[in-house]
């Protein structure tokens, strides 16, 4: 009997990774069988071909399930032999925390993480904070979808569950900050090898099955300041909704957005599709509403969404923006601020312009010019950039000299300890390699299925 739909699905293991699978398409309505499969979270790694890598190394029996699903429309589906015997092959996690759990619910347990690791992946769920909690590692985010909800994260990959809910993201880091204030970083936590493996996955195929494809980057783990953008609009929104003694203005030309607070001591502005070396983000902190600035500080188009969240959320502690008029910017203040990446040894050195603390990697640095400090109101006594040449820097923030040390503390503990990711292109692949391995922060490694029985 002919098809309904004329499309072919042959499902095929990965050719390099352990668990993930392969669907290569064809026929005149292969786009059809595309569709459902994205739908069902299989990822496009080429024209015809798409991938299946998840976290909880599943990805045989969801590839039967799907196949079952494809076969009720009537498109068919071929399940190549190895593919099959990985489906009927049975196994089991080795020590695995929950041992009263039947093999069906382990599975719906490792689902339940596949999901929350998917709304992280596709921006869905925004995480705040994280925190290493004994030998696993928790966090908190709050859901965009969802009605908003906040919740705490504890495990990793397979293991990771929603352990508590709150109203709001402000009780959430409340409560989030009591137990783990000592181990407590912003944003999320370095990926772990197994979400490493899953990202490498989707991006490669089996190239003797499938058409040549145009170069595809890769998405790399990098120290933070080498990460990509990312997009600002989409971490400002979310943070006022969050905050609510903030108001959003927008100017008549809708290009800028500024955000004010109930107190209007603290105002950030915000310029929409600005270049990438320009000032899109002014912060600024006063007083009183009718005083001059006690501080201020800029950042420019490129800098990564990780770096400027560390701000964000800092500004949001209660009046972690607060100063005071007419304390002098010391060396204890100098080395307040700069102490986290002391502590990483960054280079530290005098140079004509002021005193340098620089990445191992020499790709970003914090520069203090001391004889400007006394000009409350000079817009670069501290210079945070990054790229090789600081005078002209791929992205840049600069502070006046009253901008407060603890503000100034987490991000240099941003810029020492935290990663991000960066998609490579041709030509600057080695690069992002070696510097991630000089100075990214060593990953989690989570355990995989090692104990298998038939």
């Amino acid at each position: 009997m002919t098809p309904a739909i004329d499309a072919h699905v042959r499902l095929d293991t990965h050719p390099t990774h352990p668990s993930a699978v392969q669907a290569h398409l064809t026929g005149s309505q292969a786009h059809v069988a595309s569709a459902a499969l994205e739908a069902a979270d299989w990822s496009v790694a080429a024209t015809g071909v798409l991938v299946l890598a998840r976290i909880d190394h599943e990805e045989p029996y969801w590839a039967a399930d799907a196949a079952q699903h494809l076969t009720a429309e009537g498109i068919t589906v071929e399940i190549t032999p190895r593919l099959q015997e990985a489906i009927a092959e049975e196994w089991t996690w080795p020590n695995y925390p929950m041992p009263w759990c039947t093999r069906s619910e382990i599975r719906e347990v490792s689902n339940e993480a596949q999901k929350i690791h998917d709304d992280i992946r596709n921006g869905h769920l925004l995480i705040h904070a994280h925190a290493r909690d004994g030998h696993t590692t928790v966090a908190v985010g709050t859901y965009l979808h969802r009605g908003g909800k906040s919740v705490y994260l504890h495990g990793e990959d397979h293991l990771r569950q929603i352990a508590d809910t709150f109203d709001s993201p402000a009780e959430a880091l409340v409560a989030f900050e009591k137990v783990h204030a000592a181990e407590m970083r912003p944003g999320p936590a370095p990926l772990t090898d197994t979400e490493r493996a899953a990202i490498e996955a989707r991006l490669v195929f089996d190239v003797t099955t499938a058409k040549p494809e145009p170069y595809r980057p890769k998405l790399v783990t990098v120290p933070v300041y080498l990460a990509d953008t990312g997009d600002h609009d989409a971490l400002l929104d979310p943070f006022l909704d969050e905050h609510g003694e903030f108001q959003k203005w927008r100017t008549w030309s809708d290009d800028t957005t500024h955000a004010i607070h109930e107190s209007q001591t603290l105002r950030i502005e915000r310029v929409h599709e600005t270049p990438a070396h320009e000032t899109a983000w002014t912060i600024a902190a006063y007083e009183t509403p009718v005083s001059d600035r006690m501080w201020h500080l800029t950042a420019t188009g490129a800098t990564p969404v990780p770096v400027l969240q560390t701000l964000l959320i800092h500004l949001a502690d209660g009046d972690g923006w607060d100063t005071v008029i007419g304390t002098p910017v010391d060396e204890r203040t100098v080395t307040t601020a700069t102490q986290p990446l002391t502590e990483a040894g960054w280079k530290h050195t005098l140079t004509g312009h002021g005193i340098r603390w620089t990445s191992p990697d020499g790709q970003a640095g914090v520069r203090f010019d001391p004889l400007t400090a006394q000009h409350p109101q000079n817009p670069a006594t501290w210079t945070i950039w990054a790229g090789s040449d600081p005078d002209q820097p791929t992205w840049a923030i600069t502070a006046s000299p009253r901008t407060p040390s603890p503000l100034l503390a987490d991000l240099s503990e941003t810029l020492a300890h935290e990663t991000g990711t960066r998609q490579t292109q041709p030509g600057r692949e080695h690069r992002t390699r070696l510097a991630a391995s000089v100075s990214a922060s060593p990953a989690v490694t989570a355990g995989r299925p090692a104990s298998r029985s038939r």
